[in-house]
């Protein structure tokens, strides 16, 4: 009778320590406030309207953007009704970036053609960036490691590269207008 319970209290101890250890883990690769964004080089959609020079272009490197402040939303998945509302919010609110000297980019673990699917249907007119190997996802710290998926996190990147805000809780409707009014009053020239 005492080994069940004996049992069941050793795999509980043990998925804590585990767990522990993967927030630790995880607490390290997270990207944080003050710091140096990591680049990203990935393949996007709409890279020529953010860089009209380079129409041709596949892939899109945050690089490029330096001198421009960044907003880059991570989101689970294209053409699901939350990530519809935000990146359309993000899309309704456009020139308001725009005229802030911010480029908008959202980001998912879709493959390119899901992006320029999602592009096409919802008439987006900002990049997406493809992240379909994970990689960009997990070194910024947002990958929901059970569904294999993004998490809804936003960052804010000022003109040289350093992430100055992390949303961790958005509301997809109304986050752009809240991203906007931050970069509005906190990153003015």
């Amino acid at each position: 009778m005492r080994y069940p319970t004996l049992t069941k209290l050793c795999a509980a101890l043990a998925v804590a320590v585990l767990t522990t250890w993967s927030l630790a883990a995880d607490k390290e690769a997270k990207v944080q406030v003050g710091k140096p964004a990591p680049n990203i080089e990935l393949p996007a959609t709409l890279i020529e309207s953010v860089l009209p020079g380079k129409k041709d272009a596949t892939t899109l490197s945050l690089k490029d953007l330096k001198g421009k402040n960044v907003v880059l939303f991570f989101y689970p998945k294209a053409m699901t009704p939350g990530c519809t509302k935000e990146s359309c919010a993000f899309r309704d609110n456009i020139k308001g970036f725009v005229g802030a000297n911010t480029v908008v980019i959202g980001i998912s673990t879709d493959n390119v053609s899901a992006q320029k699917q999602f592009t096409d249907k919802e008439k987006l007119n900002f990049p997406l960036f493809a992240d379909s190997e994970k990689k960009v996802t997990g070194a910024y710290g947002v990958l929901n490691a059970q569904r294999g998926v993004a998490s809804r996190v936003t960052f804010v990147i000022d003109k040289q590269g350093i992430v100055r805000k992390i949303y961790t809780k958005v509301d997809p409707p109304k986050h752009a207008a809240e991203v906007l009014e931050y970069i509005k009053t906190e990153l003015k020239d």
